[in-house]
């Protein structure tokens, strides 16, 4: 496992504009907090699954991972990058996506989180 102050982080704000302009964001947290609410486009590769998925991630470009608030992304992307992907963590998780107004998208809608 790499050292967790090898791993890159990025802000909520950097992955924002970061996803929405292709780079790949990968949620980690697990079913039920996912169903409560994700970001638009992520990824959903639950931490409890993540050795046996990622053959399904791709290694040629940069994966944003993120979770509740960063601790389990962190890990996740500890784990990803001993297996050769560019995995950065985002710093804060769904917690510090929402407080920064981020677009959340629940049950097939999508609610902006500073209008909620």
């Amino acid at each position: 496992m790499t050292d967790s102050s090898e791993i890159p982080v990025v802000t909520v704000e950097t992955a924002m504009k970061e996803s929405f302009g292709g780079t790949i964001l990968i949620d980690v947290r697990e079913q039920d907090e996912w169903d409560a609410g994700h970001a638009p486009d992520a990824r959903f590769v639950p931490l409890s699954a993540l050795q046996e998925r990622a053959s399904e991630l791709p290694r040629d470009t940069k994966l944003l991972i993120v979770c509740h608030s960063g601790g389990r992304s962190l890990r996740a992307a500890g784990f990803l990058r001993s297996e050769g992907f560019d995995a950065v963590n985002v710093d804060g998780g769904m917690l510090a996506w929402a407080a920064a107004g981020g677009s959340i998208v629940v049950d097939s809608h999508t609610a902006n989180s500073d209008k909620d």
